[in-house]
């Protein structure tokens, strides 16, 4: 079986062409997604790891996100009575924006594989290496 086919995610390393500044926010997000847009994309620009072809993933990383908090502020407006089928699309929208995050860099499993160069790093401390 390929190393590939077993669920090993690649390195994660800077971009050929990474973005120098941080874009503005779409006018279409909403206000939650703006809000995310305004946490994040400024760290993805500092960590050098998208350009402009990764914004329509970083677009739908904040929608998501901004959809998980607004319906979260309603259900707690309505005195935190659960709608079976907004608490559906905000469990797929929660799944879709820890997915992202995932590929972004944005989750802590993948911060460790930047920083410590990705599964094919040395172990300079194991002492069966040969």
């Amino acid at each position: 079986m390929s190393k590939h086919l077993r669920g090993v995610k690649p390195k994660i390393s800077a971009d050929q062409d990474p973005l120098t500044k941080t874009p503005r926010p779409p006018s279409y997000l909403s206000p939650y997604a703006v809000a995310e847009w305004r946490r994040v994309v400024p760290v993805l620009v500092i960590r050098r790891v998208i350009c402009a072809a990764d914004l329509a993933q970083v677009e739908t990383f904040c929608t998501m996100v901004g959809l998980v908090r607004q319906i979260e502020t309603e259900r707690q407006l309505a005195g935190g009575v659960i709608d079976v089928k907004l608490f559906g699309v905000q469990n797929r929208a929660a799944q879709t924006a820890r997915q992202i995050a995932a590929t972004l860099g944005l989750d802590p499993v993948s911060r460790a594989r930047i920083a410590t160069g990705g599964d094919d790093a040395p172990d300079d401390d194991d002492p069966l290496a040969v």
